[in-house]
């Protein structure tokens, strides 16, 4: 379900009080592959209740390339939205996502293995009692190099 950034505090709350426990995961998730699907299902195994954070296009802009995303924030938002495994997409405009997690407080927060435990997302997470869950990448699945792939042909 998408959930706006105002309304994700009250999202949280109310996962809260079923007893449940929350993960996180966050990223621009630009062409979605199955690297992508890897850490989204991994961290779905880390607590009853998957949160995936998305950088707005402009974010990414600012971060990555002024020419990307490839694949805008509302289709970016509708395929994280239709996966199984989520259940909650939310965006952020900051260049990290330190603000979100300041709101959700997650049980573990979820890392691809180029970032790391000592990200730095870990500050945030370990001040609420959370830990850092680090997936391991999948060789050459990343959207740099399905980019370039596509850039060869």
């Amino acid at each position: 379900m998408k959930v706006s950034f105002e309304k994700l505090e009250a999202t949280v709350a109310e996962i809260r009080e079923k007893g449940q426990t929350i993960a996180t995961v966050n990223g621009s998730f630009d062409l979605l592959h199955a690297g992508h699907l890897h850490i989204i299902s991994e961290a779905k195994r880390q607590a009853d209740c998957l949160i995936v954070a998305l950088n707005t296009d402009e974010s990414i802009k600012a971060y990555k390339d002024p020419h990307r995303p490839l694949v805008t924030l509302e289709h970016r938002l509708d395929m994280i939205d239709a996966l199984k495994a989520v259940s909650y997409v939310t965006w952020f405009n900051e260049p990290d996502p330190r603000a979100f997690l300041e709101i959700v407080k997650p049980d573990v927060h979820v890392n691809g293995s180029e970032y790391g435990a000592d990200c730095i997302e870990a500050g945030v997470v370990k001040k609420y009692g959370g830990k850092i869950h680090v997936v391991g990448l999948i060789p050459g699945l990343s959207t740099t190099q399905v980019i370039r792939k596509i850039k060869a042909l």
